[in-house]
């Protein structure tokens, strides 16, 4: 309960954030300023990202998350890790620097939590890796987002993981 509670203040501190900062970096380095501020007794790992819907163009920065996974209609998938910094609400004065990137057509972009991807006998690459492939494939049978995220949660609930699972898989046709 505390950590959800806690979740649900630092998602409403980066939405107040993000109305004076539309920059990924600039409201992952606010929001941690604030929490290092507050001496919070949690942290948070995050991705955030900025899409631009008609080219596909995304910019996006990582504090302490898991890689994204990208994942292509002929059944492949790469692993993308973003420039970064640590979790939220420990280091202060810490920059988290943007990558920017392409999201190709008849591409998804896959945001898993770490209970996804990582857990007793399995490590985050071959986690990553199976997410990956699972997504691939997914698209390649054509199957839609939500049917896409099933998938790639069904495996990962397969194998007992203890952590918070969550999928969001974002498709560009």
């Amino acid at each position: 309960m505390d950590a959800a509670a806690f979740m649900g203040q630092v998602r409403s501190s980066m939405r107040a954030i993000t109305t004076h900062e539309p920059g990924p970096g600039a409201v992952l380095t606010r929001t941690n300023e604030l929490l290092v501020t507050m001496d919070a007794p949690r942290f948070a790992s995050c991705t955030m990202l900025r899409i631009d819907p008609r080219d596909g163009q995304v910019i996006g920065t990582s504090a302490g998350h898991v890689p994204l996974l990208l994942a292509r209609d002929d059944g492949s998938h790469d692993i993308r890790t973003l420039s970064g910094g640590p979790v939220l609400g420990v280091v202060p004065e810490t920059d988290y620097p943007e990558k920017t990137f392409t999201l190709e057509k008849n591409t998804a972009l896959v945001l898993v939590t770490d209970g996804v991807v990582e857990g007793p006998g399995l490590t985050l690459e071959a986690g990553l890796e199976r997410a990956g492939t699972l997504a691939g494939q997914a698209l390649h049978d054509r199957l839609d987002v939500e049917a896409t995220a099933d998938r790639i949660l069904d495996a990962a609930v397969a194998v007992d993981h203890l952590d918070d699972v969550a999928v969001l898989v974002i498709r560009r046709a």
